[in-house]
């Protein structure tokens, strides 16, 4: 007797999948519409935590000699040298501890005293990892050149998009992207995680996976478009979110679990990027490709050419029967 083994592919939604997602496409409108203006008041009225990047100062990593780092001791120390806003941090574990000084008036010779004033009053107590000192001009040359970094960047995908779609696929995809940036930077705000260099280039990838996630599932409903001349968008809309299900929750899931190991061992120095990234990929770049992505298409006329173009012949033939 002989047996067959079969190997199928990996399913992780079923073939057969005829979830409505389409149905939800109101309330998604409406709860993105709130979400990103409760974003936008945030920025404007919260604001973000700068990182030393941007705003300038001295950023100074040590390493407690005898276990853990008395936390008290050392900011009462640091308070005295006149310094002005001294910020300490534990991160890491209980032995290390991340400084942060504001930036002191007089440029770069300025930065470097107070980097001296910090190391004389902490004396031979601690080792010292890291120090990076960012004056004023290039900090203000960083926020700048980032801004317009991300400017060009949404552009691009605007042209890349109108060339290989149409028009309304490129403007979707451009709403689902500034509504990517938009709730990832008033959760940024929210949780007052460091924004820095680091942060611009997480918004600069999640615009990457937005945008393959995003050029999946429109590179399938193009696919239908061409196939099925007379089914109504929405149905059109759901099979191809559908069948394209499967393939975008790998790649989440994937991208997720590679994320939490940065998260959890990764240290201080990359916390912000990563948990930016969570935010934008995992949370918000997944429900932005099925539920704002691809019904906004109804909207914008999509599919509905291709109706009047099988209309027309149609209405020949009866024109001319009836003469």
């Amino acid at each position: 007797m002989r047996l067959h083994h079969s190997n199928p592919l990996l399913r992780i939604v079923p073939d057969d999948t005829k979830f409505d997602f389409m149905r939800f496409r109101h309330i998604s409108f409406l709860v993105s519409a709130a979400l990103s203006i409760i974003a936008i008041l945030l920025y404007f009225f919260h604001g973000l935590n700068f990182g030393i990047d941007f705003v300038g100062g001295t950023l100074i990593e040590v390493q407690s000699k005898s276990g853990s780092a008395d936390l008290a001791k050392m900011r009462a120390t640091l308070s005295g040298l006149g310094l002005g806003d001294v910020q300490l941090q534990e991160f890491g574990g209980p032995t290390n501890v991340l400084i942060r000084v504001a930036q002191q008036p007089g440029g770069e010779q300025a930065q470097q005293t107070a980097i001296g004033k910090v190391r004389q009053a902490l004396g031979d107590e601690v080792d010292y990892r890291r120090v990076e000192v960012v004056g004023p001009r290039v900090s203000s040359e960083l926020l700048a050149k980032s801004t317009i970094g991300l400017g060009l960047a949404i552009f691009g995908i605007l042209i890349y998009l109108w060339f290989r779609f149409e028009w309304q696929f490129s403007l979707g995809a451009m709403i689902a992207n500034v509504h990517d940036l938009v709730l990832t930077i008033g959760y940024m705000s929210l949780t007052q995680i460091d924004f820095d260099l680091s942060s611009i280039a997480a918004l600069l990838t999640i615009l990457g996976y937005s945008l393959n996630d995003t050029v999946v599932i429109y590179d399938r409903i193009r696919e239908m478009l061409r196939r099925y001349k007379r089914m109504s968008m929405p149905d059109l809309l759901n099979i191809s979110v559908n069948s394209t299900l499967s393939r975008s929750i790998i790649t989440h899931v994937t991208v997720t679990l590679a994320l939490l190991a940065l998260l959890l061992f990764g240290g201080h120095a990359i916390h912000s990027f990563v948990a930016t990234m969570i935010f934008g990929v995992v949370l918000v770049g997944t429900y932005t490709s099925v539920f704002i992505a691809a019904p906004i298409l109804i909207y914008l006329g999509v599919g509905t050419t291709r109706m009047e173009a099988e209309d027309s012949p149609a209405k020949e033939k009866a024109s001319t029967r009836e003469s």
